[in-house]
């Protein structure tokens, strides 16, 4: 690493570098680098940045992992499908939507903001989605957002190609829990997965149906994009301008997919989903799934009334409106845009999740009051701290926002909701994106 760093710094040309093979075959888990690294505890010294950083952060913006995350990994979290408009005009949709405030609601801080999700009690109308991977981003894994859930009483869900086990989780996380499955092709490992899910104390299902092709998220073609990374000159020097990041990938196990099959590595995940996912699962196989489950069921990935309607007619309990954060069918709609349509279809007695370009408490409320039950955050910060601020910062705004608006409680907002939010004609100014360019786009 030395060398190659040294090499650049003197002018060494890329184009050379290029010429050369640039594969480099050792693996250092595999020489066992990581329990030698263990015993000498630097994580604390390269983070200090990011913990400066997440101690100033005054909102979810400024909570970004760009800093600290190596390159590949972080546009693997940011990226979006195509030429990313779904994922820009979810994030423009909301400001297309004004809020029309009472005053002189005689209302005194803080506002409650209890409720029910999957018919259990929860102290916040928000939670952070389920996330592949998390010791991808951070060491801690899922554990870190297990512990806020648990710190805040709010919802925790977890991915079905999480990097830790169920059975942890539930240890961790006494809080209500919604374990996340893809629509996989054996069904002796689906039975299998649930399992352990209902041992491990989880109270809900969600089944994502919009995954049953891989998404074209170009950036990570750029990147060339790998779990584990390939130890390429381009990822090496990448890896030497992120020192935290490396240094928690490389003094930690390498980690499995713990939900699926622990003898399942990181590396085989693409070649496992690949032979896993089934594009020809519908909704015979969909009620099969609900068969096999026997709980609380949501549907996520519903972005049409008529699909709505018959999920409810199959047997889910919950609708989840998303689009899978924008990351699979460039132009999807914005998820918060076909909200009200899909609560018009289902009526007001189905529980609605919805998730999808989420950045303020405002965004919170909009979604709340136009039809949304409770609202998934998609990637929050993916290391303990982070996601307890992160949740914080959404709960302050959440408060703010919902008192300024003059609603008392998430059922008041929900019920006076329709006649509080209406939308405006859009405007180009209305959306700075400061990030765009640098990521390739707009």
């Amino acid at each position: 690493l030395h060398i190659i760093a040294t090499s650049i710094a003197v002018g060494v040309p890329r184009d050379l570098w290029s010429r050369v093979n640039t594969s480099i075959m050792i693996n250092p888990h595999k020489l066992g680098v990581h329990k030698i690294l263990q015993h000498i505890p630097l994580n604390a010294v390269f983070d200090s940045p990011a913990k400066a950083r997440l101690a100033k952060a005054v909102n979810i913006a400024e909570l970004c992992a760009k800093a600290r995350a190596h390159k590949m990994v972080f546009d693997y979290l940011d990226a979006g499908a195509d030429d990313e408009i779904s994922l820009r005009r979810g994030k423009d949709a909301y400001s297309e939507l004004e809020m029309h405030y009472h005053v002189l609601a005689g209302l005194k801080p803080p506002i409650d903001m209890r409720t029910k999700i999957f018919g259990c009690d929860v102290n916040l109308p928000f939670f952070a989605c389920p996330t592949a991977g998390n010791r991808m981003f951070h060491w801690e894994g899922e554990t870190a957002a297990a512990k806020a859930a648990e710190h805040h009483g709010s919802l925790y869900g977890l991915s079905s190609l999480a990097t830790t086990g169920i059975s942890e989780i539930g240890e961790i996380c006494k809080q209500p829990k919604v374990f996340q499955l893809y629509v996989w092709k054996d069904r002796e490992l689906v039975k299998e997965v649930l399992a352990k899910a209902k041992e491990g104390g989880f109270n809900a299902l969600a089944l994502t149906v919009d995954f049953t092709w891989y998404g074209n998220r170009e950036r990570d073609i750029r990147n060339d994009f790998s779990i584990p990374p390939k130890y390429t000159i381009k990822q090496v020097v990448e890896a030497i301008r992120k020192p935290a990041w490396t240094y928690d990938f490389l003094s930690h196990e390498p980690y499995t997919y713990a939900c699926i099959n622990t003898e399942v590595p990181a590396d085989s995940l693409a070649a496992f989903v690949n032979s896993q996912i089934a594009p020809e699962f519908d909704w015979k196989d969909a009620e099969w799934l609900l068969g096999e489950w026997g709980g609380p069921a949501a549907i996520k990935g519903v972005v049409r009334p008529d699909d709505a309607v018959r999920a409810v007619e199959t047997g889910f309990s919950t609708m989840w409106v998303s689009n899978h954060g924008a990351r699979q069918l460039e132009t999807s709609p914005a998820t918060i845009d076909v909200l009200p349509s899909i609560r018009e279809a289902v009526g007001p007695d189905v529980e609605i999740i919805m998730d999808g370009g989420v950045q303020r408490g405002t965004d919170i409320c909009k979604a709340l009051a136009l039809g949304a039950d409770s609202v998934g955050v998609g990637k929050p910060p993916v290391e303990r701290d982070g996601v307890i601020k992160a949740l914080e910062i959404l709960k302050v705004e959440l408060d703010r926002a919902m008192g300024l608006l003059g609603v008392a409680n998430v059922d008041d907002l929900k019920k006076r909701g329709p006649g509080l939010i209406k939308r405006r004609g859009a405007s180009a100014r209305d959306y700075p994106d400061r990030y765009a360019y640098e990521r390739g786009y707009g």
